[in-house]
C-alpha cells in the first residue's frame, strides 16, 4: 500500500476524532504561531494539516493566507465540510511533502504537528528540509512537533522516529535558530498518553 493509500484508508475507516493524534484545538501550536509575532497577512502553511482545527482557529484570528497540505484528500474534505464557506479562503494542496514543489521564500510560518516523525529514512528527512529551506522566507519560522524520546515507537501502524528538541534543531542545521521548545503529554481519545516535543525555530541563514 502506498503512503497516500494508507492515509486515505485511515480517514475512510475512522472518524477524525478517533485517531490517536486528535485534539479539539491545537493550542500549543497556535500559541507558538502567535508567539512569532507575524501579522494576519503572514503566509502560513500547515503541513499534514488534514482534518485539524488549526485552520479554523487561524481564520478566527484574522489570518487569511493559509495553505493546508496533506498527503491524503479525505481529511482535507473533512476540514472543508466543517468550514463551509470559509473553506474558500484557504488553499488546499494534496501531495507528499517530501516531493512537492513550492515557490521560493513563499511562507512566513511553516507548521507541522506529527508529520516529520514519520520520516524514518534519511533521504525523506533531507528532502523535507530542502522544501522548508526553499519555501520559508529568511526571518520566517518553523513550528514543529514530533514524538519525544519517551513517545511511542509506532503510530497508525507505521514506525516513527522520536526526537528531543536539540536533536530536531541539529537536523535542521545552523541556518535555523532555536527560539523555544516545550514538551506536551498528549492524551489520545482512548486515554493513553504520548510525549510530544515542540520546537519554534527561526530561519536566519542560508540552508
Amino acid at each position: 500500500m502506498s503512503k497516500r493509500d494508507h492515509w486515505e484508508n485511515v480517514y475512510q475507516t475512522k472518524r477524525e476524532t478517533d485517531v490517536s493524534w486528535y485534539q479539539p484545538h491545537l493550542e500549543r501550536s497556535l500559541d507558538l504561531i502567535l508567539r512569532t509575532g507575524v501579522g494576519t497577512d503572514a503566509r502560513i502553511v500547515d503541513v499534514g494539516g488534514g482534518a485539524s482545527t488549526l485552520v479554523d482557529d487561524l481564520l478566527a484570528r484574522g489570518f487569511r493566507k493559509i495553505t493546508v497540505v496533506d498527503i491524503a484528500s479525505e481529511p482535507l474534505e473533512v476540514a472543508k465540510k466543517r468550514l463551509g464557506g470559509r473553506a474558500r479562503q484557504v488553499e488546499w494542496r494534496v501531495g507528499d511533502i517530501t516531493s512537492m514543489e513550492f515557490e521560493s521564500e513563499s511562507f512566513d510560518v511553516w507548521h507541522d504537528r506529527a508529520v516529520f516523525h514519520f520520516l524514518t529514512s534519511e533521504v525523506d528527512r533531507k528532502n523535507y528540509i530542502e522544501r522548508v529551506c526553499c519555501a520559508l522566507k529568511r526571518g520566517g519560522f518553523v513550528v514543529l512537533a514530533t514524538f519525544g524520546p519517551e513517545g511511542p515507537e509506532k503510530c497508525s501502524g507505521l514506525p516513527v522516529k522520536r526526537y528531543g528538541a536539540d536533536q530536531l534543531h541539529d537536523i535542521f542545521g545552523s541556518a535555523f535558530r532555536l527560539v523555544a521548545h516545550s514538551e506536551e503529554m498528549h492524551r489520545t481519545p482512548w486515554g493513553s498518553e504520548q510525549e510530544f516535543v515542540y520546537c519554534l525555530c527561526m530561519r536566519e541563514g542560508v540552508c
